[in-house]
């Protein structure tokens, strides 16, 4: 699109890219994955929380690029288990994969020790909430700021094939399933991070309103 502004969307994962990107489709934007930028290190993720990630992500790939930057954090958050896995949710249980496990290896063994985890703990403990916060960042500042949040429980065992990480644990009482029986359509629409990427780009529509 012509005239339209650069926003690099700080992460490897081509789906993710890919839903911004169909989000976005509508405003003068064109977005950027990290895949265009492949000597481009990515930075620690060490903050105390999904919001300091992100932050962080987002002002660290716009100071290194020159562009607005886009970056999420989201993970898994269980009441009985204080709020883990929390921002570890990605390598919860990386402790024992190799270090150059696969994303799909990953997952089992989280999935295996969130199970684990919540082994004796009765059915009305076990709520939980996927988490996504989303800033961006113009290289000297957070400009807009989001995030959204999925009430859910954790079940007692894997259920369905759709989706991805803790989906087939994440059990929703109004729909009777996991996260990872919906089809993916269904999926999107609720999910933390549909729902916080819909939110941003209306607030990023009303920027560039005000920016002409």
């Amino acid at each position: 699109m012509s005239g339209s502004r650069p926003i690099l969307i700080g992460s490897r994962n081509p789906g993710k890219v890919r839903e911004i990107r169909q989000v976005l489709a509508d405003l003068p934007v064109r977005v950027k994955g990290l895949d265009e930028y492949p000597d481009l290190p990515e930075p620690p993720e060490d903050g105390a929380t999904f919001a300091d990630n992100a932050r962080h992500k987002a002002n660290y790939y716009a100071g290194r690029t020159g562009m607005w930057a886009l970056a999420d954090d989201s993970g898994l958050v269980v009441d009985a288990l204080g709020g883990k896995p929390g921002v570890h949710s990605a390598r919860y249980a990386a402790d024992r994969c190799g270090e150059n496990a696969d994303r799909d290896t990953l997952d089992a063994a989280n999935n295996a020790k969130l199970l684990e985890a919540m082994e004796n703990v009765p059915e009305e403990e076990r709520t939980a909430r996927f988490v996504c916060h989303l800033a961006l960042s113009d290289g000297e500042r957070i400009i807009i700021e989001t995030y959204a949040t999925v009430e859910g429980r954790i079940g007692h065992r894997s259920k369905g094939d759709n989706g991805f990480g803790y989906d087939p644990l994440f059990y929703l009482p109004d729909r009777g399933c996991t996260t990872a029986e919906l089809p993916p359509e269904q999926k999107n629409h609720i999910s933390h991070r549909g729902q916080a990427v819909r939110h941003f780009a209306s607030l990023l529509e009303s920027l560039l309103t005000a920016g002409q």
